[in-house]
């Protein structure tokens, strides 16, 4: 642990920080996961859980959670 001060701060801010990013990031992929599947069962919501899953990867490459061309490929891999 650093003592001095500023330091500190931003351990406890990096800590809730990654804390944020890796739920965030868990959460995309949970929603592709769920798009997904729900495409090779032919379920009835699965252009509604597409479409969650495009939102959640859209906002986690607008924060920089990951890069634009990833994003570009989770979508192009659930639009198939």
């Amino acid at each position: 642990m650093p003592n001095i001060k500023s330091s500190v701060k931003s351990v406890r801010k990096d800590t809730k920080t990654n804390a944020s990013n890796s739920a965030k990031k868990s959460e995309m992929r949970t929603a592709i996961k769920k798009a997904k599947l729900a495409k090779v069962e032919g379920a009835d919501n699965s252009a509604e859980l597409v479409n969650l899953a495009f939102k959640k990867i859209d906002k986690a490459a607008k924060t920089n959670l990951i890069h634009k061309n990833a994003a570009n490929r989770y979508k192009a891999s659930l639009s198939k």
